[in-house]
């Protein structure tokens, strides 16, 4: 197969996506990388249909490379994620109002274009979550503990473009991120960026059938295939904080493969698979199965 990944200059020498880009070469398959933030971009003759099998995209909120990967959805590429769900889940504000309304576990969400706006928030509020809708990567995010605390970060959050505050969840000070990638959940716990401990290190933990269900709800509702979910247990239980397409997936065993194989098998598939379904959690890791639609088949093997 040929595929193009579209690569930003942050991910460069990043494991993720530059193992896959490997694995993918060594089993005989073609891939070309475009770096859209480094380079000038001819968008009238940028996408040639047909010429690739499918486009993946891992670039930063906010950069080109998405504008390009919808190019290549419109003229008939198949994209990994799909470029509508990936736009989706950028736009933090959007993918709030979408994930509320279909039934995730989502904090009530504002939004304003100008942060002077984030004085109407009643103080019963507080304290609230401040960031981007177009941050990535824990890029501008603040607890903000009172209305008096916000005036302070005013001339900070200004030239951010569109925000959203979220009143805090209570938590313990570390957060489960869920991977989906090729019909498998896997789960990690980290420290959450709100608390930093350098004490505390990333590892694997056993996923409950309640995060699971949540995890498999979030790619249906949002249409990706391969994809993270950050997840707070809150003293109401599970709370969805955010939503990535194509994270690093650290702590998933043979993730370069495992990714590679997904790619794959979406791109044979023209981009139609479907989310992991919800089971309870044995061991880790373990299988979720993946439903295939019937006019589509399922591409399983070495990835060749």
């Amino acid at each position: 197969m040929r595929l193009c990944f579209l690569v930003e200059e942050h991910y460069r020498h990043d494991g993720m996506p530059n193992e896959v880009i490997r694995q993918l070469t060594a089993w005989g398959h073609r891939v070309d990388v475009v770096r859209p933030g480094g380079s000038l971009l001819r968008m009238t003759e940028a996408v040639d249909a047909g010429a690739h099998d499918a486009w993946v995209l891992k670039t930063v909120s906010g950069g080109p490379g998405l504008t390009l990967l919808e190019a290549a959805a419109a003229a008939g590429t198949t994209t990994v994620n799909d470029a509508r769900s990936i736009r989706g889940v950028r736009d933090k504000a959007l993918a709030a109002a979408l994930g509320r309304g279909r039934g995730l576990p989502l904090p009530p969400t504002y939004a304003v274009a100008r942060p002077e706006l984030l004085r109407e928030i009643p103080a019963a509020e507080y304290p609230l979550v401040v960031k981007p809708s177009d941050g990535s990567s824990g890029r501008a995010v603040h607890l903000v503990s009172s209305p008096e605390r916000l005036e302070s970060l005013l001339p900070v959050l200004a030239g951010e473009g569109l925000l959203i505050a979220q009143p805090y969840v209570p938590n313990s000070g570390t957060d489960i991120k869920v991977y989906a990638v090729g019909g498998e959940l896997f789960a990690t716990e980290r420290c959450s960026p709100l608390h930093p401990d350098p004490s505390v290190r990333e590892r694997r933990v056993p996923l409950s059938a309640e995060v699971a269900a949540i995890a498999a709800q979030v790619g249906a509702v949002y249409g990706l295939d391969l994809y993270g979910v950050d997840v707070l247990l809150g003293p109401d239980g599970p709370v969805v904080v955010d939503v990535n397409d194509f994270p690093s997936f650290r702590q998933v065993p043979d993730a370069a493969a495992r990714v590679a194989r997904a790619v794959l098998e979406l791109a044979r598939a023209g981009g139609c698979a479907q989310p992991p379904a919800p089971v309870p959690a044995p061991p880790l890791p373990y299988p979720l199965p993946l439903s295939i639609p019937a006019q589509v088949s399922a591409v399983g093997g070495d990835g060749a």
